[in-house]
């Protein structure tokens, strides 16, 4: 199932990434499901599974493929707003993705030995840690450094929106991702590059509570993401 999978991913990114111009995509967006290369972009993704996957999968895949990537398509183009069209590309990757999975899962219909394999009591605590880090610890971050919290300006070398959420949860998952795999030593680089971008910034405005609280923050926020893949390291070894 694992080679199914990768089949129907490399099919997927040649056809979203590689083989869809840009003029595609503003004919997409602009008719809407009166555009013929939407469907010409959707006959791309069935014959790219199609040729991927027809010596372990049925020929039918590849007509699965393109008719689900076809509704996918069309509900982003009619519920996608400009200001959002970061949060509806993602939103619409992980449709593909999910459907993909969804059309490799029914095909090779594994057995329910299998499945208990694969969602295991490992796969549970694995799966808490990580949404601790990524998720739980910037609320319990938040909530620490909310005496603190600055007032930040609004002039024009504000930082962008909501990127400190975002590079927080970013760093945490990858850090507890890092513990779990004993690369400690990609830890402390990952330490280290924040600190060289994020503090040369700060020591260039010369803001000390800034700065302080910034550091507060970050420490927190390592200091979780290890604690968490520590104890989870610990549950891993020990009889679930």
């Amino acid at each position: 199932m694992t080679e199914l999978i990768a089949r129907l991913l490399l099919a997927h990114l040649l056809g979203d990434f590689v083989l869809q111009p840009t003029p595609w995509v503003a004919q997409k967006e602009r008719r809407k499901a009166a555009a013929p290369l939407l469907y010409l972009h959707a006959a791309v993704h069935g014959l790219l599974a199609f040729l991927f996957t027809f010596s372990v999968a049925p020929w039918s895949t590849g007509l699965w493929v393109a008719g689900i990537h076809l509704l996918i398509d069309l509900l982003k183009l009619y519920k996608q707003k400009p200001q959002r069209r970061t949060e509806w590309f993602l939103a619409d990757q992980a449709l593909h993705l999910l459907s993909l999975l969804l059309i490799a899962f029914c095909i090779r219909q594994p057995s329910f030995e299998q499945i208990q394999t694969w969602f295991g009591p490992s796969f549970w605590v694995v799966a808490a840690g990580l949404i601790a880090v990524s998720f739980g610890a910037g609320t319990v971050i938040q909530i620490a450094l909310q005496r603190w919290t600055p007032v930040l300006g609004t002039g024009p070398d504000e930082s962008l929106s909501r990127a400190g959420k975002y590079i927080g949860i970013l760093e945490r998952t990858m850090t507890f991702l890092f513990i779990l795999a004993n690369h400690w030593e990609a830890v402390g680089f990952l330490i280290a590059a924040k600190s060289i971008f994020r503090f040369g910034d700060l020591q260039a405005k010369k803001d000390i509570k800034l700065t302080e609280y910034i550091l507060v923050g970050s420490l927190l926020s390592f200091g979780i993401a290890v604690v968490t893949g520590l104890l989870v390291k610990c549950a891993l070894h020990q009889p679930l």
